[in-house]
């Protein structure tokens, strides 16, 4: 069965949503300093990387990433290719013929964007009639494979309103360049951080149809 690690790597001068602050390792403990064991302390936002965003993240008093239903992260889910860059309408989506899924992950233009350190403000995103075609269809989960599924600076937010009002787990910064179209079993795993807005991630595809 092949697995692919659709995480991106947390790593010092990674590329990070603009007022996020990326992981900073510092040694507590090192054996090169005559310590029993290295031990590090780990510093950084909590949507850095590959993350899940709980309704708490736009909501205040809604529900925090500890909360998130388990059984919404793990499971079938479907795997679609769309290519162009810019906006990804409910027309876009309904012209990719997608079955009924509760898990969908969105490989677009953005895929590219990983190959160096900067951070790019033109990434590939949903729109609000998108998240509600999601919710109509009874998507539990949407992931999208850059730091955030909506307009860079939305002035309304209105994506990730809408869909975590409706209990829809939002999945970003997924790296999906390996991985072609098709169907997978998702494994998400984000820090259970109590009380968070979201968290890092995580997550594995496995491709089932690929078992000896």
């Amino acid at each position: 069965m092949a697995i692919y690690d659709v995480t991106v790597p947390l790593s010092a001068g990674m590329p990070t949503y603009p007022g996020e602050p990326g992981p900073r390792l510092h040694p507590l403990k090192q054996i090169s300093r005559g310590d029993s064991a290295n031990v590090t302390s780990l510093f950084m936002g909590a949507h850095t990387g590959t993350h899940v965003d709980a309704p708490h993240h736009f909501l205040t008093g809604s529900a925090t990433i500890e909360e998130l239903p388990v059984d919404a992260l793990v499971g079938p889910c479907r795997l679609v290719e769309l290519p162009h860059a810019g906006t990804i309408t409910a027309e876009d989506l309904e012209a990719a013929g997608l079955p009924r899924v509760e898990r969908l992950l969105l490989k677009t233009s953005n895929s590219s964007l990983w190959r160096d350190d900067e951070f790019h403000s033109d990434f590939a995103h949903i729109s609000g009639d998108a998240a509600r075609w999601l919710i109509k269809r009874g998507v539990r989960l949407v992931g999208i494979d850059y730091l955030s599924i909506e307009q860079f600076r939305s002035p309304t937010h209105e994506v990730h309103r809408t869909l975590l009002a409706s209990g829809v787990v939002i999945l970003e910064g997924l790296d999906l360049r390996q991985v072609p179209e098709g169907d997978y079993f998702l494994v998400c795993a984000p820090l259970k951080l109590v009380g968070g807005d979201g968290a890092p991630a995580r997550v594995f595809l496995l491709d089932e149809a690929s078992r000896p």
